[in-house]
């Protein structure tokens, strides 16, 4: 019994992983959810929720704690940047090499060693952007101060 077990939550955990890479649209577990059963009809939401948390946490995957609501999830474990636009929510990869020096000034300015950062990049997509030019009055919903 305990083998059965073990093997199921490997193939579970292993769909998650292969559908969470398949896609660059860094979903929700509600979204991840949604694609996973239809490969796997009788998985719960909560097993969803656990394989996530283990495979973040194990490194396998990126855990996204963006300025939304619900944390995302990246199958693209490596070291990269986020652009989130503040109109639909959408988040996308930036394609552009880490800013290294980032981390080195922390020692000097602030006297801390850095373990790590997060940097999240805040705009408007293309199509919210389009939207906003059609609608000149509109205002993003970003909640935060812009710079001009």
């Amino acid at each position: 019994m305990a083998t059965q077990r073990k093997s199921r939550v490997s193939r579970q955990r292993r769909v998650i992983l292969e559908e969470l890479q398949a896609t660059r649209t860094h979903p929700t577990a509600d979204e991840v959810y949604g694609v996973v059963r239809r490969r796997l009809p009788h998985i719960s939401l909560g097993t969803v929720y656990r394989n996530l948390e283990a495979l973040a946490a194990s490194g396998e995957i990126q855990k996204l704690r963006l300025g939304c609501a619900q944390s995302r999830f990246d199958g693209d474990a490596s070291h990269h940047y986020h652009v989130r636009c503040t109109g639909c929510g959408r988040v996308d990869d930036v394609a552009m090499k880490p800013l290294r020096a980032i981390r080195n000034a922390l020692s000097k300015v602030a006297g801390y060693r850095a373990l790590g950062y997060r940097l999240e990049f805040v705009g408007r997509c293309e199509r919210c952007d389009e939207s906003a030019a059609r609608c000149p009055g509109r205002r993003p919903s970003s909640g935060r101060h812009e710079e001009s």
